[in-house]
């Protein structure tokens, strides 16, 4: 007995693995291919998985969105911000009232709703401000429409002392549709709706 002991398998004395493979008992290169396969199926799963969570995000938004455009009806108080009365042209005469409004927009569309009262002389201003006057006034409120008076939640009746207008503008300029409340012809009460297209 010369004490040799042989390699177990067959392998080489001293190679430390079965059969002379590399470490992991794979052949050389295994181990990168491991790794692209993991990372291939990482992103098979995770980009779906990505996918459904930013969609689940928008779709949330949106919802969140629609809430607070259904939360919106309805006018609130005080004076339209100054650029909306920029884009709008609806110059509210100093010294008004009772201000308040309301801003819808859609694809087509977008309008400010306004209501204020205020004095005989801011009543001419305003009106010769958006190219109109007293002159143009027909009795009745069927200048702001039915569907705009649910908008705005305003009760405008054909009753004597209430006379509208409509004053149309080329161009992408403004229309306006106005009601005027004259019964306290001392203060009267103006509803204007400014529409301007898209």
């Amino acid at each position: 007995m010369s004490g040799h002991v042989p390699a177990p398998d067959g392998g080489a004395p001293g190679s430390g693995t079965p059969g002379g493979g590399t470490p992991g008992g794979g052949a050389p290169g295994g181990g990168r291919r491991r790794w692209v396969t993991w990372l291939v199926v990482a992103v098979l799963v995770l980009g779906p998985a990505t996918y459904f969570v930013i969609s689940a995000v928008q779709s949330r938004e949106s919802g969140r969105d629609k809430q607070q455009a259904a939360a919106a009806t309805g006018m609130t108080t005080g004076w339209p911000t100054k650029l909306q009365r920029r884009i709008y042209e609806v110059p509210l005469p100093a010294g008004s009232t009772g201000a308040a409004f309301l801003e819808t927009n859609s694809w087509e569309t977008s309008s400010l709703y306004v209501r204020f009262t205020t004095g005989p002389g801011g009543l001419d201003s305003f009106l010769g401000r958006i190219g109109t006057s007293r002159s143009s006034l027909r009795p009745g409120a069927g200048a702001v429409d039915p569907g705009q008076r649910r908008t705005a939640g305003w009760s405008l009746e054909d009753t004597p002392g209430v006379y509208g207008t409509e004053v149309e503008q080329e161009g992408d300029r403004p229309d306006h549709d106005v009601v005027v409340d004259l019964r306290n012809e001392r203060r009267p009460t103006v509803y204007v709706v400014s529409t301007v297209d898209m």
